[in-house]
C-alpha cells in the first residue's frame, strides 16, 4: 500500500466523526453557533461546567450536546427519574392508604382498648383527613377512648433523612423527615412540616401574631419578634430548634407589612400525625384517657377504617411543580416496599436501577444517592436525562408526567410551578414545560420545549459549579430562547 494511498484512507477515518456530527446537527446550524457563543462566552460560566443535551423528540437523535456525557450534580432534575420510576412501578392509579384499628372492645359508648393509626406513606393527609375519621369513628358510637392513640409507621424503616441530606436543611420542610406515618398542613402537601403566619399587631412595639396551619399545640412558639414602625423594613427569622418541636420568631416586622410566612418542619412527624387525630377526637366529643405511642398493630386488631389518598396522576402536580423532596423520598421507599418488602433507600434506589434500564437509561453511568436531588453526591449526565425524557413518551402514563412538569411563564402554583416567574417572552411562554433544580453552585432544567417551527426538541441542561446559582437560571433562560427560536 502506497504512502499516498495510507493517507487518503487516515483523512478518510478523521473526517467520519465529523460529518457525523454535521448531520445529526443538521438544519440547527444557527442553534449550534449561538449555543457555543453562549457557554464560551458567558462570564457566570466561567470556572463552572456546564453539560448541554438537546435531543430531537420524534426520534431521539442528538441534535446538540456540550459535554453531554460528562456527570454532572441534577439537583431536582433527579425527580425527573423518580416520577418516572414511580408511574411506571406503582401505576397513575396507585393511593396511598391510612388504616385505623383497635384491640379493645365497645362497651357503653366506651372503647376499652387502643386505637391503631398505621400509616402507608400517605403525604396527603391533611387535619381535615383526621376529622373525618373522627367522624367515622363517632359513627360507631364511641364517646371515649379508655386507651392510648398507637402510631405504626414500620409499613418503611426507621431512617428518617436521606444520607447526604445537609444538616442545615433538618429544620426546614423540604429536609423533614420522612415517615410512613405524616401529615401536611395545606394542600401544597409538605408533609412533615407546618404552616407559619407571622402577622403584625395594631399597635407598634407588641408581639406580632403568630398563626399555625394546622392549629396544633404539638409545637411550641417562642415569640421574639417585635411589631415595628410602618416605615421599618421587615427583618423575621423562623427558626426550629434541633431535634426539639419549639419554633423560635425574631425580629421586627412593620406595623402595616404584609404578613410573613414561613414553612418548618417538625421533629417527629409520626407522632405529629398521632397529636392531630388526638386533636380531631377531642374536637368531636370522643375523649382519650390515654397517650400518643408509637408501636406495631398487633394480629388480633380489628380494622375500623381505612383513608385513600388522592392516585399518584394527581400527587405528581405539586411533586413536580413545586418540587417536593418529601414525596421523592417517600416514592423512593413506596418502591422499595412494594418491589422488594422493605421501604428503605437501598431498596429504592437499586428498583429505580433497574426501572432506568427500559428507558435506555445506563445506570453504569449515573451516581444515585436519593430520590429528590437534595445530595451533592448525585451524578447524572444530560445526554442520559434527554434520552430518559425521549423514552418516556411511549409510556400510557406520559400524559400524567408530562402535565406535571412547571409550564413556563403560567400563572398560578399548579400550573407555573417553578417557572411560574420565569420564560415570560412570548417566543417560550408556555411553550416550555420541564422540571427545574437548584441545590448551592448548581442550576438545572430539562424538559420539553416547542419550538418557532413547531417542532418539539427534548432538552437538558445541568450547571455545576456556579457562584451564583440565581445567574445560572438566566444563563438556562438565554439557551431556552436560542433553542425555542428553531
Amino acid at each position: 500500500m502506497s504512502k499516498r494511498f495510507k493517507y487518503y484512507i487516515l483523512i478518510l477515518i478523521l473526517m467520519i466523526p465529523s460529518s457525523i456530527k454535521v448531520n445529526a446537527m443538521y438544519g440547527h446550524e444557527k442553534m449550534v453557533q449561538q449555543m457555543d457563543q453562549l457557554i464560551n462566552n458567558e462570564l457566570a460560566l466561567k470556572g463552572a461546567i456546564a453539560g448541554v443535551s438537546i435531543r430531537s423528540a420524534e426520534d431521539g437523535k442528538i441534535i446538540y450536546s456540550h459535554q453531554g456525557d460528562v456527570r454532572l450534580r441534577p439537583a431536582s432534575n433527579m425527580k425527573l427519574l423518580t416520577a418516572a420510576a414511580a408511574l411506571h412501578i406503582l401505576g397513575e392509579d396507585y393511593t396511598f392508604t391510612t388504616e385505623i384499628y383497635t384491640d379493645g372492645a365497645l362497651k357503653k359508648k366506651t372503647l376499652n382498648g387502643n386505637l391503631y393509626l398505621k400509616g402507608k406513606g400517605d403525604p396527603t393527609l391533611l387535619k381535615s383527613d383526621f376529622d373525618q375519621i373522627a367522624v367515622e369513628i363517632k359513627k360507631h358510637g364511641i364517646k371515649k377512648i379508655n386507651g392510648n392513640i398507637v402510631g405504626d409507621d414500620t409499613w418503611y424503616d426507621g431512617v428518617r433523612y436521606s444520607l447526604d441530606l445537609p444538616w442545615s436543611d433538618e429544620t426546614t420542610h423540604y429536609g423533614a423527615q420522612i415517615s410512613a406515618l405524616t401529615a401536611s398542613p395545606t394542600q401544597d402537601f409538605d408533609a412533615g412540616s407546618v404552616k407559619v403566619v407571622v402577622q403584625p399587631a395594631t399597635k407598634k412595639g407588641d408581639k406580632p401574631i403568630i398563626k399555625l396551619t394546622p392549629k396544633t399545640n404539638y409545637l411550641k412558639i417562642v415569640n421574639h419578634a417585635v411589631t415595628g414602625a410602618e416605615e421599618g423594613k421587615k427583618n423575621i427569622t423562623v427558626e426550629r430548634v434541633h431535634a426539639k418541636n419549639a419554633i423560635t420568631i425574631k425580629g421586627t416586622i412593620p406595623i402595616k407589612a404584609k404578613p410573613e410566612q414561613d414553612w418548618i418542619g417538625v421533629w417527629d412527624p409520626t407522632k405529629y400525625a398521632m397529636s392531630l387525630l388526638k386533636q380531631s377526637l377531642t374536637e368531636h366529643g370522643i375523649q382519650v384517657t390515654g397517650k400518643l405511642k408509637t408501636g406495631m398493630v398487633p394480629d388480633t386488631a380489628k380494622m375500623f377504617t381505612t383513608y385513600h389518598s388522592i392516585p399518584l396522576s394527581e400527587l405528581m402536580v405539586p411533586f413536580m411543580k413545586l418540587s417536593n423532596n418529601v414525596h421523592a423520598e417517600i416514592l423512593m421507599k413506596e418502591m422499595g416496599k412494594v418491589v422488594k418488602g422493605k421501604g428503605s433507600w437501598e431498596n429504592g434506589l437499586e428498583v429505580l436501577n433497574s426501572e432506568l434500564v427500559k428507558f435506555g437509561v445506563n445506570p453504569k453511568t449515573l451516581v444515585l444517592r436519593d430520590g429528590s436531588g437534595v445530595s451533592h453526591v448525585n451524578l447524572i449526565p444530560a445526554n442520559q436525562l434527554t434520552q430518559l425524557l425521549f423514552a418516556v413518551q411511549k409510556e400510557k402514563w406520559f400524559s400524567s408526567y408530562l402535565q406535571s412538569l412547571p409550564v413556563a411563564g403560567a400563572p398560578g402554583k399548579m400550573e407555573g410551578g417553578t417557572l411560574r416567574n420565569r420564560l415570560k417572552d412570548p417566543l417560550v411562554r408556555g411553550r416550555v414545560k420541564a422540571k427545574t433544580g437548584t441545590i448551592s453552585t448548581v442550576s438545572s432544567i430539562s424538559g420539553y420545549i416547542k419550538t418557532k417551527s413547531g417542532q418539539t426538541l427534548i432538552f437538558s441542561i445541568l450547571l455545576n459549579n456556579l457562584l451564583e446559582d440565581t445567574k445560572g437560571k438566566k444563563v438556562e433562560d438565554r439557551m431556552l430562547t436560542i433553542i425555542a427560536n428553531q
